[in-house]
């Protein structure tokens, strides 16, 4: 099952970035760090085009330390400009301040001020990055996608503008994996998912890449079992259960995923560039063995 969703609000958000785009010096793109590949949207990369961009890898005290300076290392060798990013880092605003100055070196006055884009994903944390920058509630946040609806420009300084944009997401979703990460990360609308069919990917991903932290968290004594055995057991020893025994499918997951995006489970990256070739090959040959069918 691929996940797809794209409501009409965000046809709206996407020509109200293409319109602003073209005053714009440079843009901050937030990427979730637990899923970077996932939440670089290719909708934007094409309407921001040749704008010199900042990569700030949110959301990075969730994320698995190693593997999002695998993922910094990744864009820099692209020559990308790639940093992660902490809510809690009272550092990161001087750093992101001074980055975009540096890529953007001419305009630094009244008469041609700095004009800063912020995008990404919805929920991937623009507007709390915003508040930071500006050390109090300067933009709407929330724990749910789509809160910002509109551009909004914001002063800094005086040569220093700030826009905020509404968050969107990949028009078309080519790889299940994306869905499924957009989604676990809280990126994607819930009436575009089935919680019962991520909450058992997850567990699969995690018997396979964190099998400690998967143990710990759910007081597992054996893992060597099918993912969906492990869920009933999860939601057994969680007290996820209806009358007659019934085990109570939906708040098991809810609880599940609740868990992962709090970090209760622990510090967790979903991808890596490493597994994504092999997500996309994987992909790849199947299109190749349909198309013999």
């Amino acid at each position: 099952m691929t996940i797809q969703w794209f409501p009409g609000h965000m046809n709206k958000a996407k020509k109200a970035i293409k319109d602003l785009v073209a005053n714009i010096d440079v843009v901050i793109e937030l990427l979730d760090a637990r899923a970077p590949f996932s939440s670089c949207n290719p909708l934007l990369k094409n309407i921001i085009r040749h704008k010199k961009v900042i990569r700030i890898l949110n959301k990075s005290d969730l994320a698995n330390d190693n593997i999002t300076k695998i993922w910094i290392k990744f864009f820099q060798q692209k020559k990308q400009t790639a940093i992660s990013g902490d809510k809690n880092d009272m550092s990161q605003k001087k750093k992101i301040i001074k980055l975009c100055q540096n890529l953007a070196p001419n305009r630094n006055s009244f008469e041609k001020p700095l004009r800063v884009m912020i995008s990404g994903i919805p929920n991937v944390g623009k507007s709390t990055l915003i508040n930071q920058l500006f050390g109090k509630k300067s933009a709407k946040t929330g724990d749910i996608p789509a809160v910002t609806r509109a551009n909004q420009c914001l002063i800094l300084q005086d040569n220093f503008l700030i826009y905020d944009t509404p968050g969107i997401t990949w028009q078309k979703i080519n790889y299940k994996q994306i869905g499924y990460h957009l989604a676990l990360c809280n990126s994607i609308g819930r009436n575009a998912l089935d919680e019962e069919i991520l909450a058992l990917y997850l567990i699969e991903y995690l018997q396979k890449e964190y099998p400690e932290k998967l143990k710990q968290r759910y007081k597992l004594e054996n893992l060597d079992l099918p993912y969906d055995e492990l869920f009933n057991i999860i939601a057994k020893n969680r007290g996820c259960i209806l009358q007659g025994g019934i085990i109570d499918k939906q708040k098991a997951s809810e609880m599940i995923i609740q868990d992962f995006r709090d970090g209760k489970i622990g510090k967790i990256s979903l991808e890596t560039p490493e597994l994504w070739e092999h997500w996309i090959k994987e992909a790849k040959d199947e299109e190749i063995n349909l198309d013999k069918v």
